[in-house]
């Protein structure tokens, strides 16, 4: 309760950001999560000076991520800035912000929920697979909705990964890890 009072976050958020690796904790016999202070001064001094990275922009994976839930944002953001990866990270709330995004600055990869007010998940990527020039870019769908669920709504191109909620971090930062070593065997 300490440490969402410090954050000004809720109880949840402190607790998915601890369950994700982002605040490290205990659980005592009772079961109530223990945050050390030092946890909580390290990351509150990573947010406030940003992480700082060895890598020269343009080097950086790009990535864009639309989900109109504030706290899966957060959650988002804290977790994966704590990766040792140099990742440009921006975050929208629906498919309009997203196409603008895209149009924009097309981004590496794409991270998006499937449904969201306004322009939906499946709408957007519809629009972004018709656009010629943007099939570099990866796309990722996190969703709660299952394969049948996403069959009726029309279905999605064959080369988008589908992952299901709650938000498969592993996977995530192993397929970022994965399009980073790619980038870099291309690199001269």
């Amino acid at each position: 309760r300490q440490a969402a009072e410090r954050l000004g976050v809720s109880l949840g958020t402190v607790q998915n950001m601890v369950e994700s690796g982002v605040l490290e904790a205990w659980k005592t016999v009772g079961g109530h999560r223990r945050i050390p202070v030092a946890s909580l001064e390290a990351y509150l001094a990573r947010r406030q000076q940003g992480t700082p990275s060895a890598v020269s922009p343009g080097q950086e994976l790009d990535v864009l991520i639309a989900e109109d839930d504030p706290t899966l944002q957060m959650l988002y953001q804290f977790t994966m800035e704590k990766w040792d990866l140099p990742l440009r990270i921006r975050m929208v709330d629906n498919g309009f912000d997203g196409l603008i995004q895209v149009g924009q600055s097309p981004p590496d990869v794409l991270i998006t929920d499937l449904m969201m007010p306004g322009m939906d998940g499946f709408e957007m990527i519809r629009r972004l697979r018709a656009t010629p020039g943007l099939t570099h870019m990866d796309i990722i769908v996190v969703s709660a909705l299952d394969a049948e669920m996403i069959t009726d709504q029309g279905g999605l191109p064959a080369d988008v990964t589908v992952f299901p909620k709650p938000i498969p971090f592993h996977e995530i930062k192993g397929f970022l890890r994965g399009r980073l070593v790619a980038r870099n065997r291309k690199s001269p």
